[in-house]
């Protein structure tokens, strides 16, 4: 069996932005692990049109700043190029169609199991991060539907949609980023929102929210929240007559207490209030060729998005772990502490204004400090 310092899980921007730290440390007794065959694997197959949501100044990995001729907000593929930049520059180099199954506590350290090897580690950094395992709801009738029901984690672009009717289930930033997608291209589109969301503009003005909320959050006596929500009710304007549920509880304070991430509105608003994207309520039950409402709407339709969102599924790898999983299953903090000292978790964490990759920047760099204390 394999001994190694430190084993990585995952080789997305999580996993390598550990590694990019051990680099530039001189650090090199570490392994990763990925299941794919490629590092990035998600990043590489994300639908067309994704954009980074936050500024490129506060999303890049540990040590590399992207390019100063990257648009603010980085395209999917330039996103890709990065993190191949980014392996050569600190020599990384995972171990690739290594799918981890098992990791427990033994006594000589953490045995990490994969497919088709054992390995033992002092320290098991868990990469694998918030967008694992898609979600599939059921519904009742779901096996009459005649078409094509798929998650939005294989979605490309509009091209298969063409000359269809189809339904988003879900309005995430996901949802309804797709909802654009297919609607800016043409297609009819139904999304189904089935809880009031909290939006935000991604720009106000010319000027990226994302610089402005880090501006107002600085403000004392909850003036920042107060001031955001009187310009997001100017910006959007009344959305219930569009049949668009806002939720009362302020973006900021939303992703602070609950870690759900705001929409973050790029043009399906706009695309809402024109008709080109029809709102409706929760489903209740689909037949072979249409769908049915929670308040008793019958919709046709020929294909179905499942923009439903993920599972983390940490307890299908670590026995035991749920004790230390929050509500949304997801870890409690970055550094696990009792009976699961020297695991760490980095790619979790949605409770900050950041975005994803801000915070990967941040822990990474808590994660390796405690690390190196360690050792």
């Amino acid at each position: 069996m394999k001994k190694i310092t430190t084993i990585i899980v995952g080789s997305g921007p999580a996993g390598l932005a550990i590694a990019g730290r051990f680099a530039h440390l001189g650090i090199d007794d570490y392994l990763i692990l990925e299941s794919s065959d490629h590092f990035g694997n998600a990043w590489r197959h994300h639908y067309d049109r994704l954009h980074l949501h936050t500024v490129k100044q506060w999303s890049h990995l540990p040590h590399l700043p992207f390019p100063d001729d990257y648009p603010i907000y980085v395209p999917r593929e330039k996103v890709v190029e990065y993190l191949e930049h980014y392996t050569k520059r600190f020599d990384i180099e995972p171990k690739y169609q290594q799918k981890v199954v098992d990791v427990s506590r033994t006594e000589d350290g953490w045995q990490v199991s994969t497919d088709s090897e054992k390995f033992i580690a002092k320290h098991v950094v868990i990469a694998t991060g918030v967008n694992n395992i898609p979600k599939i709801p059921t519904w009742p009738g779901k096996e009459l539907f005649k078409g094509d029901i798929t998650h939005s984690r294989y979605y490309k672009n509009p091209e298969k949609y063409k000359n269809k009717k189809v339904l988003i289930i879900g309005m995430g930033n996901t949802g309804a980023e797709l909802a654009y997608d297919l609607a800016d291209h043409g297609v009819n589109v139904y999304l189904s929102v089935r809880s009031p969301i909290s939006l935000v503009p991604r720009d106000l003005s010319g000027r990226p929210v994302q610089v402005t909320a880090r501006q107002l959050a600085k403000l004392p006596f909850g003036l920042g929240d107060w001031l955001g929500s009187q310009i997001r009710k100017i910006y959007f304007g009344n959305l219930n007559k569009y049949g668009l549920p806002i939720s009362k509880m302020h973006p900021a304070v939303q992703l602070r207490e609950t870690g759900k991430t705001p929409v973050i509105d790029i043009g399906t608003i706009a695309a809402i209030k024109d008709g080109r994207i029809k709102v409706i309520q929760d489903i209740n039950s689909f037949d072979k060729d249409s769908v049915y409402t929670k308040d008793g709407k019958n919709i046709s339709v020929d294909s179905v998005i499942l923009a439903t969102g993920y599972h983390a599924a940490l307890e299908t790898i670590i026995p035991g772990i749920a004790s230390f999983l929050d509500d949304n299953g997801l870890p409690k903090s970055p550094i696990a502490s009792g009976d699961f000292s020297q695991l760490y978790f980095i790619g979790f964490d949605n409770y900050k204004l950041g975005g994803i990759l801000g915070t990967i920047n941040d822990d990474s760099e808590s994660i390796v400090q405690k690390i190196n204390s360690l050792n």
